[in-house]
C-alpha cells in the first residue's frame, strides 16, 4: 500500500510539476558559432516557444570541437528542463566514433525531440564534363582512382557522405578535405577540384550559376530545390546520406517536462513560418518523439560505424 502511495503521489507531483513549468527563462544551448544555420534555427524556435509558454528563451552559443563544446556543457546542467541543447548528427553519432569525448552521448543525455533533416549536395563547376550524375559515375569506373573529390573536413559528416558514395557506386575516388565547406567550393569553382560533398551552403552559388548541383545525398528530394534528384535516383540505388538537427536535455529529465517540452517543439516545428524558415535554410522540418529521436540515433549509429571501420576513416 505504501509503494502504491508512494507511486501515485510521484505521478501527481510530476503532473502538477509540467502544469507549472516553466516558471522561470530557459536556456536553448548551440554548440556552434553566432549565425549558422543551427544558431538561426534555434532563435526562430527559441522565440515562438518563448511566445508559446510565456517565458524568455535564452540563446547561448558555446562553440567548439564540431559542438561538443556545447554539448558537454548541457550535460553537466540540472535535468530540469530550463536547459537544452541544439545539436546535429555528427555530434551526437559522429563525434563519439572519432574523438575521445568528456561525456557518454547517449547516458548522459535526455532525447526530447529531431528538429530538422539535411542532405549534403554533391557539386560540380557549372561547365563540367559531368553533366549528370551518371557521367560523373561513368568516368569514375573508367578510371579508377584518378577522380578527386572535396569535402568540409576530415571525417566530417560529407567526408562520410563520400566514402559511402565510393562504397555503395564501387568506384575509388580520392578524398580531399578542407578546412571547412566554402574553401572547397571555391576550388570547386576554380577548376582545382572537380566536385565537392558539401552542405548547403553552397546552394547560393548554385542559384547564381557558379556552381552545378548534380544530385543531393538525402532519401527524398528537397522541397526548396525539387529539380535536383537523389543520389538513389541518380545512378546509386540504396544510397541515403544525410544528416539532423535534435535538441537534448541532460539525463534524468522528469517525464512529465520531458513530454511539455517535446510537445512545445512539435507545435513549432507544425508552423508554416518555421517550416519556411526550415525551408529556407535547405532543411526539413521532422519533429519526433523522444523514442524516435533515440531510435534514429541507434540506426545511424549502427550505419556510420561500419562505414568508418570499412574505410578506415580517423579524425585528425
Amino acid at each position: 500500500m505504501k509503494i502504491l502511495l508512494g507511486i501515485a503521489f510521484a505521478l501527481v507531483a510530476g503532473l502538477a510539476q509540467a502544469q507549472s513549468f516553466p516558471t522561470k527563462p530557459l536556456r536553448f544551448v548551440v554548440p556552434y558559432p553566432p549565425g549558422g544555420g543551427t544558431d538561426i534555427l534555434g532563435r526562430a524556435l527559441g522565440q515562438v516557444i518563448g511566445e508559446s509558454v510565456g517565458q524568455t528563451v535564452i540563446v547561448e552559443n558555446r562553440p567548439g570541437a564540431n559542438g561538443a563544446v556545447g554539448s558537454d556543457w548541457v550535460a553537466k546542467q540540472p535535468a530540469d528542463g530550463y536547459t537544452v541543447g541544439f545539436a546535429g548528427s555528427s555530434t551526437h553519432v559522429l563525434n563519439p566514433l572519432l574523438y575521445k569525448l568528456n561525456y557518454d552521448a547517449v547516458k548522459d543525455f535526455t532525447p526530447i525531440s529531431t528538429v530538422a533533416m539535411t542532405s549534403f549536395v554533391i557539386i560540380v563547376k557549372p561547365d563540367s564534363e559531368f553533366k549528370t550524375l551518371g557521367d560523373l559515375l561513368a568516368f569514375a569506373r573508367a578510371n579508377p582512382g584518378k577522380l578527386s573529390y572535396g569535402s568540409f573536413g576530415n571525417a566530417s559528416a560529407g567526408h562520410l557522405a563520400g566514402e559511402m558514395f565510393k562504397y555503395i557506386a564501387k568506384v575509388n575516388m580520392v578524398h580531399v578535405p578542407y578546412k571547412g565547406s566554402a574553401p572547397g567550393q571555391v576550388d570547386v569553382m576554380g577548376g582545382q577540384i572537380p566536385l565537392m560533398f558539401s552542405d548547403m551552403s553552397a546552394m547560393p552559388h548554385v542559384k547564381s550559376g557558379k556552381l552545378r548541383a548534380l544530385a543531393v545525398t538525402g532519401g527524398k528530394r528537397l522541397s526548396a530545390y525539387p529539380e535536383i534528384p537523389t543520389v538513389a535516383e541518380a545512378g546509386v540505388p540504396g544510397y541515403d546520406a544525410q544528416g539532423w538537427f535534435a535538441v537534448y536535455g541532460p539525463a534524468g529529465m522528469p517525464r512529465p517536462v520531458l513530454d511539455r517540452i517535446n510537445a512545445e517543439f512539435v507545435k513549432a516545428l507544425a508552423r508554416p513560418d518555421i517550416r519556411e524558415r526550415l525551408v529556407g535554410l535547405g532543411l526539413e522540418s521532422a519533429s519526433s518523439s523522444p523514442e524516435g529521436l533515440a531510435e534514429r540515433m541507434r540506426v545511424d549509429h549502427e550505419k556510420w560505424v561500419k562505414l568508418i571501420a570499412q574505410a578506415n576513416i580517423k579524425a585528425e
